[in-house]
């Protein structure tokens, strides 16, 4: 029987687990409600774009 590794991982995730434990500590961190909040402005613009530029 095969000897268990703590550092393998599970197999099925494809490198997933490992690539998410090392994050990057300088990567930029954004809130998901600045993302959201974000999203919801984009859409206002397009929303009142196409409103006073009909095609």
């Amino acid at each position: 029987m095969a000897k268990d590794s703590k550092t393998g991982g599970f197999q099925s995730a494809a490198g997933l687990i490992r690539y998410f434990d090392n994050e990057d500590e300088k990567a930029l961190k954004l809130s998901p409600y600045l993302v959201i909040a974000m999203c919801v402005i984009t859409i206002a613009i397009v929303v009142v774009a196409s409103a006073l530029y009909p095609t």
